[in-house]
């Protein structure tokens, strides 16, 4: 099938995701590609909006400004913790945590300072703030069967 990207199509695509200084962050180039369906929430909108017209065996590098992808670093996602709350005897800035929220489903957060009492954590997401290079090949388009 020939059929453009749209709304409740199911796409199947090759991706690399790579910031502005070319260091790759993520990419299944080389491997299966993936599949979902347009609309569905497996893509942030700012990069499905991209994809909108794309075919089988397109080819395209896109520009995500943060706007568009995963948003600008937020203050009131940066929390000061007890430092007694953590059993790492040596925390350092960079290291990674995962943290149950809410819901009972879990969210990272990584530790940005730390002193005697308290360890600041950042639960933005690490590509907060950052512009991503999009880079994606289009396998397969196919309407999406919908049950």
């Amino acid at each position: 099938m020939n059929i453009e990207i749209e709304s409740n199509t199911r796409v199947t695509l090759n991706f690399s995701l790579s910031l502005e200084n070319g260091e790759e962050v993520d990419s299944n180039f080389g491997a299966d590609p993936v599949s979902f369906v347009m609309g569905d929430g497996s893509l942030l909108p700012g990069f499905e909006r991209r994809l909108l017209g794309m075919r089988p065996g397109d080819e395209a590098e896109f520009r995500i400004p943060p706007a568009d992808g995963f948003g600008e670093p937020q203050d009131d996602n940066v929390q000061s913790l007890p430092r007694r709350d953590f059993d790492e005897e040596s925390l350092a800035p960079g290291m990674l945590f995962s943290f149950a929220d809410a819901a009972g489903g879990e969210v990272p957060g990584m530790v940005s300072e730390v002193d005697e009492e308290t360890v600041k954590v950042d639960f933005n997401h690490p590509l907060s703030g950052r512009t991503i290079n999009f880079k994606v090949r289009i396998a397969q388009v196919e309407p999406a069967e919908l049950h």
